[in-house]
């Protein structure tokens, strides 16, 4: 396992995508290629299970797997985060012991979501979850419903497992924190490189770094405007439905994952599709996982529930 400041030099985490077979199961040769493809763009480290991996869609023993079998594989060359996090602090603390058992070098944790709590139970819980282990923790107000402000945050950075934040909540938030010690990463994929480069972050943990590794490890290594700008629309349209549906229908027209949705997910429509062709195939294809972009018919899809 990595120590807390080795983890602090990962500036380049891509939550990954989990792919399926079209029986609905994990696909772990895919899964296996995907991570191969980010490794050899220089990432520093993987989210297994995260919001875009799904987590949320598979039972523990599937996740747990998934964060087990990433240890076995690539713990020699990235960073491994397991999304342990739960609204349920009991559930929480079960999957990150078992994260960590597996070989984990991290943990993402987020405040309790829907059920939501307290400020009092919102320390409560993340100090739990902290005691056991290294952890980012994951501040997301639009999926929890429940902003970690600095009052929050603050205190918790003394704890001895607090590595740093995932923060949505903006530059100016992680500006904040940065001048005092606490690392972020951002949250926000079309405002890491001003985060990274003007406001002080560590890095990103970025969902559109599944499509183009290589793009983001150049966003993170060093400032480049004109290439941030250029990239704007594409990562503005990975975020057209809420995230990962446009990440997933991406990675299918790319034909680097089979065309297979998890429900309650479904693939972007025609219109929206045909927008993201374009801007993927202005790229070069050496810069895409998968290569050049089709669109995909809506027979081709396959819906598991």
């Amino acid at each position: 396992m990595r120590s807390l400041e080795q983890i602090k030099q990962a500036s380049l985490i891509t939550a990954i995508k989990t792919p399926y077979l079209s029986s609905g199961e994990i696909d772990l040769a895919t899964y296996d290629r995907l991570v191969e493809l980010q490794i050899a763009a220089g990432v520093d480290g993987i989210v297994v299970g995260g919001t875009t991996g799904e987590g949320q869609l598979m039972n523990w023993e599937e996740h747990l797997m998934l964060i087990a079998h990433s240890v076995n594989k690539f713990s020699s060359k990235l960073v491994i985060v397991g999304n342990t996090g739960s609204n349920n602090t009991r559930e929480a603390i079960k999957a990150t012991k078992y994260g960590f058992a597996s070989g984990m070098d991290a943990a993402l944790q987020i405040n309790p979501y829907y059920g939501r709590t307290s400020i009092a139970g919102v320390k409560e819980h993340l100090k739990r979850v902290l005691d056991i282990g290294p952890a980012f923790i994951y501040n997301v107000a639009g999926r929890t419903g429940q902003d970690l402000t600095p009052d929050i945050i603050e205190p918790l950075a003394k704890h001895e497992h607090f590595i740093g934040v995932k923060e949505c909540g903006g530059n100016e938030r992680i500006a904040h924190y940065e001048k005092q010690g606490i690392a972020c990463w951002s949250g926000n994929d079309d405002e890491s490189h001003d985060a990274r480069h003007i406001h002080g972050a560590h890095g990103v943990i970025s969902v559109s770094s599944n499509l183009m590794p290589e793009l983001f490890r150049q966003l993170m290594d060093a400032p480049n405007a004109a290439l941030n700008t250029s990239l704007q629309p594409l990562i503005n349209w990975l975020f057209c439905e809420p995230n990962p549906i446009a990440i997933n229908t991406a990675l299918m027209m790319t034909e680097a994952v089979k065309p297979v949705f998890r429900l309650p997910y479904l693939p972007l429509n025609d219109a929206q599709q045909q927008q993201g062709e374009k801007l993927i195939n202005q790229l070069s294809a050496s810069d895409v996982v998968g290569g050049h972009a089709r669109c995909i018919n809506e027979q081709e899809f396959f819906l598991i529930s």
